[in-house]
């Protein structure tokens, strides 16, 4: 099924997403909080990765516990891209920021490419 397109059952309609959820709720700046999110789930995955406790990993990220846990629960409003940077560079990430040409005519766009495994 095509972006955008419906398709109904029985009971429903099914409407494909655009690939960013928050673009989809109608969110003002969409990009950049699905950019975050990816950022988030990154540190989540990490510290799962490693059996890490919240409370380890707050201290090893200069965070309280309950702070640590809200962000991982998807409030990272008050995040900038660069404090979640420094989070990553805490847990030992190497990240690269690339600026090229656009792919398309449609403008620039912000996303991230994570290694296979960190």
């Amino acid at each position: 099924m095509a972006k955008g397109r419906t398709m109904t059952t029985s009971d429903s309609t099914v409407e494909r997403g655009s690939g960013n959820v928050f673009a989809d709720l109608g969110y003002p700046d969409a990009d950049d909080h699905l950019l975050r999110a990816e950022l988030v789930s990154r540190i989540d995955d990490i510290l799962r990765q490693r059996g890490t406790t919240q409370t380890e990993a707050g201290r090893l990220l200069g965070l309280s516990r309950p702070d640590l846990s809200r962000l991982l629960r998807g409030d990272f409003r008050e995040y900038s891209l660069e404090r979640l940077f420094r989070l990553l560079t805490a847990l030992g990430c190497d990240i690269d920021i690339v600026i090229r040409q656009p792919r398309s005519t449609t403008g620039g766009k912000l996303r991230i490419a994570a290694a296979e495994s960190i």
